[in-house]
């Protein structure tokens, strides 16, 4: 392992924050579009915020070719959790789902 590399444990410690990353290519806008007006309102209600939302990031190193990155904050990984698979987002997810390809990672905070 490199040197001030610590390993990392799955889930998290209290008072850390946990995040959801996607690196989104929105397929279809006109039904993409439904999705971005309602989710707001339920990352709020589960206490989240977004951090970046529609930016297209500059690669400084690497092959990586981000399309649209979003990177949402909650008070914990169990609190991104609940919201990710709640009933008020299952909805949206389809939709997204079906008006996208991409990526999405949980995250623990440091």
């Amino acid at each position: 392992m490199a040197e001030g590399v610590e390993p990392h444990s799955q889930g998290s410690e209290s008072g850390k924050a946990g995040y959801i990353v996607g690196d989104i290519e929105v397929t279809d806008l006109d039904t993409y579009s439904q999705y971005a007006a309602g989710v707001p309102g339920t990352v709020a209600a589960f206490g989240g915020k977004y951090l970046v939302r529609g930016v297209s990031g500059k690669v400084l190193e690497g092959g990586w070719t981000p399309k649209r990155l979003v990177v949402l904050e909650f008070e914990s990984i169990q609190r991104a959790k609940e919201w990710y698979n709640s009933p008020e987002y299952a909805d949206l997810k389809k939709i997204r789902q079906s008006a996208s390809n991409g990526n999405l990672i949980f995250a623990d905070g440091a």
